[in-house]
């Protein structure tokens, strides 16, 4: 310890610098050996998918989140992995409308034993709502689910089925990862 101008204490320890820091290389994310890994998320979309999926990380069960990891076929990526927790169809079709080119795999006793690539479908049938509060679908006395025909898929476009009001991800993601 010294002082300096001001008679003030300081340290005389020497500084590492981050240049002389080593530069740590490649993922280090450990396996799983029961559950769901979602691979090829977008860069920066992960925390989007754990909102879709209502993970809010006081789980029973352990949740991996890697996010802008090098990735050869995209630059970057994001990685969700769900220990012991295997996804239901209408919950693939909401990662679908956040991360429409990610890939799904299936792990059981540490082998991945399905990859699938998730598939936008054509419908998106009672995932959404229709923002236009006027649809047949809002209104309560009305027995008619929200259903939707993608028009796009990048940039993602859906036209609701019934009164033809257009929504983009924007919209679908506000609605997933609004406070409820």
């Amino acid at each position: 310890m010294g002082k300096d101008k001001t008679n003030r204490m300081v340290s005389t320890l020497p500084v590492k610098r981050m240049s002389e820091t080593k530069k740590v290389e490649g993922i280090r994310i450990v396996k799983i050996s029961d559950g769901t890994v979602i691979d090829h998320i977008t860069a920066g979309h992960a925390l989007q998918v754990l909102q879709i999926l209502g993970i809010t990380g006081k789980e029973d069960y352990i949740v991996t989140l890697a996010m802008n990891i090098s990735s050869s076929k995209t630059g970057q990526k994001d990685i969700v992995k769900l220990e012991h927790r295997f996804l239901e169809d209408h919950e693939v079709a909401r990662v679908a409308l956040v991360a429409p080119d990610a890939t799904l795999n299936l792990i059981e006793d540490g082998k991945v034993t399905k990859k699938t690539r998730i598939q936008l479908p054509d419908v998106i049938d009672n995932v959404i709502k229709c923002p236009n509060q006027r649809c047949v679908t809002n209104k309560e006395r009305e027995p008619v689910t929200p259903k939707f025909q993608v028009v796009s898929k990048d940039p993602m476009s859906l036209k609701c089925h019934y009164c033809w009001t257009l929504v983009d991800e924007t919209d679908i993601i506000a609605q997933f990862t609004e406070s409820k």
